[in-house]
């Protein structure tokens, strides 16, 4: 049974489009994890899921209701979605228990008593039963957030969304934010998350979606998304790629401004002096090795990327030489001529070569 369907949205403010054609269905009792880069639609669409965002076109459902129907009755439609923000939104002039029993009191006809033993029960879930006559201001961030939660648990939702709910707290308060969606995890409760916690997305997602060029464009189950993505946007975010990219075309090209790019690209990743000297070696060597190969006289086009992954602390050198075919790592001898190969060879923990038909390409790992 779908609690959550998404049919071809979109969204724009002025001329800047952020979601389009965008569909999603999300069962009872998944957990949908959203992930992507800054500004690449993911709380514009939660925001969506609960009209706090009016999309320019599409519909949305909530079970059987289309949330985004003319007729419908949104303030009915929303009590079934909880809605959790980076901040806590507590109303600050209220006890922690008038904040958790206002909505239902109002919205849902609870009398006091029957709304303040619903807040005990969930309090005493997560472990603040104790500080429900406390304000706001006297509570950690962490704390708040959870408060936050059970507010919207209170309503007896029957999604919950989440948008990005540790990022306004302190690292040392991320934790029990985390531990509380656990114990709702376990309970089967439907819910949609938008996280930058890899590995709380890993270990709690039943579904993934990397989102990016304006809608899904990855998804799958965790170990598909997080081990094995298929698409190079996915699998660069996922393993935190950073590149910085040259492009040679003259023999005369400024060495030692490509040697200073490739220093100050090492020091802004944390990568130490050793690696930042064999980066720049086996750059220049591998550049003059396919320039001595070519004619004098012959056009130069030589692209060089240096790519960085933070998750594996591994360093690529990837050149692409247009011209004939000439892998330089078949070569033998240990002559002057060729001492750049004997280089690469004992410095790479990686060779590799291909010729596609007019480019060398190579790869060398560090």
């Amino acid at each position: 049974m779908s609690m959550i369907r998404v049919e071809n949205l979109s969204k724009s403010f002025g001329s800047l489009q952020v979601l389009k054609n965008v569909n999603l269905t999300v069962d009872k009792g998944e957990r949908v994890v959203i992930i992507g880069s800054s500004g690449c639609g993911k709380s514009v669409f939660l925001r969506c899921m609960d009209l706090l965002e009016t999309p320019d076109d599409g519909k949305i459902f909530i079970g059987e209701d289309e949330l985004t129907s003319k007729k419908a009755d949104l303030n009915r439609i929303r009590r079934k979605v909880g809605m959790v923000y980076q901040r806590f939104h507590l109303f600050s002039h209220m006890n922690v228990l008038d904040n958790i029993t206002l909505a239902p009191i109002k919205l849902l006809g609870l009398t006091r008593a029957e709304a303040e033993k619903r807040a005990e029960v969930l309090l005493n879930m997560i472990g603040l039963e104790s500080r429900k006559y406390a304000m706001p201001e006297v509570l950690s961030g962490g704390q708040q957030q959870r408060i936050a939660i059970v507010r919207c648990l209170a309503m007896d939702p029957e999604v919950m969304l989440f948008d990005e709910p540790t990022s306004a707290l302190d690292p040392t308060m991320v934790g029990e934010v985390l531990a509380t969606m656990r114990l709702l995890a376990k309970q089967g409760m439907t819910m949609i998350i938008v996280t930058h916690e890899m590995d709380f997305a890993r270990e709690i997602a039943t579904r993934v979606l990397y989102m990016d060029e304006h809608g899904i464009f990855e998804e799958g189950t965790p170990q598909e998304i997080f081990d094995a993505p298929k698409k190079k946007k996915t699998r660069d975010f996922i393993h935190k790629m950073k590149y910085l990219s040259w492009q040679i075309e003259t023999r005369d090209f400024d060495l030692m401004q490509l040697q200073g790019n490739i220093r100050s690209f090492a020091q802004k990743y944390g990568l130490d002096e050793k690696k930042a000297y064999r980066l720049q070696l086996c750059t220049e060597e591998l550049i003059y090795e396919m320039l001595n190969y070519g004619k004098s006289d012959a056009a130069v086009d030589i692209q060089i990327q240096i790519s960085f992954d933070e998750r594996d602390k591994c360093t690529v050198i990837e050149l692409r030489s247009k011209g004939g075919k000439y892998n330089p790592f078949e070569i033998e001898s240990e002559d002057e001529v060729h001492l750049g190969v004997t280089i690469l060879k004992h410095t790479a923990k990686r060779l590799d070569y291909q010729y596609d038909g007019e480019s060398n390409c190579m790869n060398i790992e560090l």
